[in-house]
């Protein structure tokens, strides 16, 4: 089985990636995917500080830290292998992966090759679109739009939408719905994964007398994005039917 790269990123901060980031690492943990993360908001991670146990901070435009990651992707036992773009920099870190012969692998079959670009609520989107469309032709490629925070997307004119979306074959859109501002907020203050958050459990694993309210509507949202990733795919890619059929036996 070949190891997977989910890339999450935008060139824009602010849209929210790191809550992606968090929710597809327990997407992940639920279907039995054997996933590490890397936080590239070095030196101090928001991802980390959520999945402290299965994250690493690294400087992805240093050549040590990218041997890091690009180097252990075959020896570090994980199928997946999600790294968590600073914002802004989207497009330095995918330029990086061509430079160094990664995405030249992924088109010889090596490695199978995400990207989730959070997009933000203006048109300004459509220009990062644009400047990531040469890196991504080999990549699943999702777009993601991200109503966490109650962020309200432009409409796009067809025609404009159109003119930027031929230079990309995506692999599909994803959805992440708005999450009850008090809930966020208290999984934000406990500093654990949303998984976590939603079974009671305090940063060091003990149970916790959390809000059933506030718990049902975690695990509401996190189930609605289970479903949008399902719908496009995601698992499948990762998990070859084959082999998910043989976990089952």
């Amino acid at each position: 089985m070949k190891p997977a790269v989910i890339l999450v990123g935008a060139d824009k901060g602010g849209v929210g990636k790191t809550t992606v980031s968090r929710a597809l690492l327990d997407y992940l943990a639920a279907n039995d995917i054997q996933a590490r993360a890397f936080d590239t908001e070095s030196p101090r991670g928001t991802l980390h500080r959520f999945h402290p146990a299965a994250t690493t901070i690294v400087d992805i435009t240093q050549t040590t830290d990218q041997m890091r990651i690009l180097d252990t992707l075959t020896s570090s036992g994980s199928q997946a292998t999600v790294i968590d773009v600073r914002a802004g920099h989207l497009t330095t870190t995918l330029r990086a992966l061509r430079d160094v012969g990664f995405l030249d692998a992924v088109n010889e079959g090596q490695f199978n090759f995400a990207i989730f670009h959070v997009l933000g609520p203006s048109v300004s989107s459509l220009d990062e679109i644009a400047d990531i469309a040469p890196y991504v032709s080999d990549a699943n490629y999702y777009l993601v739009k991200n109503f966490i925070n109650d962020t309200t997307f432009f409409e796009w004119d067809p025609k404009t939408y159109a003119s930027y979306f031929s230079k990309v074959q995506s692999a599909g859109d994803i959805t992440v719905p708005k999450l009850d501002e008090m809930a966020y907020e208290q999984v934000e203050l406990a500093g654990i994964p949303f998984a976590d958050f939603i079974a009671g459990k305090t940063a060091k694993g003990a149970s916790a007398q959390s809000s059933f309210v506030l718990r049902g509507y975690v695990r509401t949202w996190m189930r609605n994005i289970s479903a949008e990733l399902d719908r496009v795919g995601l698992n499948a890619q990762l998990v070859p039917p084959a082999v998910a059929k043989s976990k089952r036996r």
